[in-house]
C-alpha cells in the first residue's frame, strides 16, 4: 500500500500500542485522528483474492507464499478463518516471535501518517517499565526510532502515560495522574507542571481480560474482545456467563491498578509537597466500557492514597488521548 498524507500537519502524535496504533495531527486549530489495529492475519497466497483485496482496498502485503492482511480488517477475516489475530507487539513492546514485526508496523503507520518532510517532527509513546522491575525497554524504543527516523521524522519519545496527562490535563497546567489502559499494559504516570513523578505500567490490561476469559469459556480471544467493545458493560447485572467472566478479570485489573498506584507513591522519593488534590484522567480502550470509571474510582476511594484526588474522569477521547499528548509534546519542540 502506497503511503499517503492528506493533512499538512506540522507536527505528528504517535501512540504505538499492543492492540491500536493512533495518529494525531493538526489541522488549523482542529486535531484529526486516525486509527488501525495493531494486529494481522496471514492466508496461502491466492493471485485471485490478491486481486479483489487491491480492488477493496484492504490493506495488505504478499510474499510468494502467503498474503499478510492488517489493520482494522485483520481481524474480519480472523473470524471468518476462525482463527486468532497475530500481533506484532506483546505486552507493550515489538515481539520477538515475530520477526516481521517492524515491517508490519510501519505498514501500519505510513498510510495514516506518511512520509515526514523537511524535519517534521513526531512523537511516539513508549511503555513505562512494570512496577518493580528494572526491565529495559531500550530495544523497543531504539527500534522504532530508527525506522520512524528512516521515514523522514525528526523523533522523540514520550512515556504513555505522561502523554495522557499532556493531552488532557492542560487545565490543571499538567498536573495529576493519567492512566492508558491498553491491550497490552496498564500505562500509569503523576506528573506536577509538566514534570514527571512517577510512571510504571502493569501487565493486566485489556488482553489479559481477554485471554483469561477465553480459557475459562472456550471461547477465541478475538471473539471475546470483539464481545467486549461491542456490548460489555459494568453498570448493573452482567447478561450471560461470558459477560460476568469478562466482569471479573476487570475486577481483577481495577484492584492490581489500584495496589500499583499505593505501591508507586509507597516508593517514591521527594514526593512534591503539591498542597491540592490533582485530577486523575483515564484512557484507553479498556477503560471505555460503560462503567469502569465509577468502579475505579470506588476502589480508589477506599484505597487511602497519600494524596488527593480531585476528580476521576474519562478523557474526552479515550482512544486518541495518548496519541493526543504526543502530538502537543511534538508541538511543544517546534
Amino acid at each position: 500500500m502506497k503511503a499517503t498524507k492528506t493533512i499538512d500537519s506540522p507536527a505528528v502524535g504517535l501512540d504505538v500500542g499492543t492492540s491500536r496504533v493512533a495518529v494525531a495531527q493538526r489541522s488549523g486549530d482542529e486535531y484529526k485522528f486516525e486509527s488501525q489495529l495493531n494486529a494481522f492475519v496471514s492466508m496461502p497466497f491466492s493471485k485471485l483474492t490478491a486481486s479483489v483485496l487491491d480492488k477493496e482496498g484492504i490493506p495488505h502485503s504478499v510474499t510468494p507464499a502467503e498474503i499478510i492482511v492488517h489493520g482494522n480488517e485483520s481481524e474480519k477475516f480472523a473470524e471468518l478463518m476462525g482463527v486468532e489475530v497475530r500481533r506484532p507487539m506483546t505486552r507493550g513492546t515489538l515481539d520477538p516471535k515475530e520477526p516481521e514485526s517492524l515491517n508490519l508496523i510501519r505498514e501500519i503507520i505510513a498510510p495514516m501518517a506518511g512520509q515526514g518532510h523537511d524535519g517534521q517532527r513526531l512523537c511516539f509513546t513508549v511503555p513505562a517499565a512494570p512496577l518493580g522491575a528494572e526491565e529495559s525497554l531500550t530495544f523497543h524504543e531504539t527500534t522504532l526510532r530508527q525506522m520512524l527516523t528512516e521515514m523522514g521524522y525528526q523523533t522523540r519519545s514520550i512515556n504513555e502515560g505522561l502523554a495522557v496527562i499532556f493531552g488532557e490535563l492542560d487545565s490543571s497546567n499538567y498536573t495529576g495522574i493519567g492512566i492508558s489502559c491498553g491491550g497490552g499494559l496498564c500505562n500509569v504516570a503523576m506528573a506536577y507542571l509538566s514534570v514527571p513523578v512517577l510512571s510504571f505500567s502493569i501487565p493486566k490490561a485489556g488482553d489479559f481480560i481477554d485471554s483469561s476469559a477465553a480459557a475459562l469459556t472456550g471461547e477465541r480471544a478475538n471473539h471475546i474482545r470483539l464481545m467486549k467493545e461491542e456490548s460489555f458493560h459494568l453498570n448493573g447485572s452482567q447478561s450471560d456467563k461470558i459477560h460476568q467472566v469478562i466482569a471479573v478479570y476487570y475486577d481483577d485489573l481495577i484492584a492490581s491498578l489500584v495496589a500499583g498506584l499505593k505501591e508507586a507513591f509507597a516508593k517514591t522519593r521527594n514526593m512534591p509537597k503539591i498542597g491540592r488534590a490533582v485530577p486523575l484522567v483515564l484512557s484507553g480502550g479498556t477503560a471505555m466500557p460503560s462503567g469502569f470509571r465509577d468502579r475505579f474510582e470506588k476502589a480508589l476511594r477506599a484505597s487511602d492514597l497519600p494524596i488527593g484526588i480531585s476528580e476521576v474522569r474519562m478523557a474526552s477521547n479515550p482512544l486518541y488521548a495518548a496519541a493526543k499528548g504526543a502530538l502537543v509534546a511534538a508541538l511543544s519542540d517546534m
